[in-house]
């Protein structure tokens, strides 16, 4: 009997695991907001970025090659990107980029940045991201707010 109720306690506790996992995926986490300098913010060049970066955000995707949630985030990205005015995505590959990887603190592919049009790093996602998760996390950053 006590095998059986530790046999349920384990799956009640990955079942609650996998729900938290599952509702933090794509999240968007908006970076402090105090100037750059000041907070010790991160601010990524055009050199680092690989492009030039979009006049009012940057979508920069980490991935890896064997993830399947980045191929969807990246399909995502790329939409949001062609439609949204300014803004620019791109997505590079952690393995080649480690010292980008290692300063961004990136834990998990994907990873996406967004940058304001200077190249701070206004907010992150984790996990796959969808089409109203990357609206929200554009029309949340004050950098990065559509032009009205």
């Amino acid at each position: 009997m006590k095998e059986v109720a530790l046999v349920a306690v384990v799956l009640a506790l990955a079942s609650v695991l996998g729900v938290v996992w599952r509702a933090r995926n794509g999240r968007f986490r908006a970076a402090p907001s105090t100037s750059a300098a000041a907070a010790g913010l991160v601010v990524l060049t055009p050199d680092e970025v690989t492009v030039p970066l979009g006049a009012r955000a940057t979508f920069l995707q980490v991935s890896s090659e064997v993830c399947s949630a980045c191929r969807s985030t990246h399909r995502v990205l790329s939409a949001v990107a062609a439609q949204e005015p300014g803004v620019v995505h791109v997505e590079l590959d952690a393995a080649q980029h480690l010292d980008l990887v290692r300063r961004l603190d990136v834990l998990r592919t994907p990873t996406t940045f967004v940058l304001a049009h200077d190249g701070s790093v206004v907010g992150r996602m984790s996990g796959a991201t969808d089409r109203r998760q990357a609206l929200a996390a554009l029309a949340s950053c004050p950098d990065v707010a559509p032009a009205r």
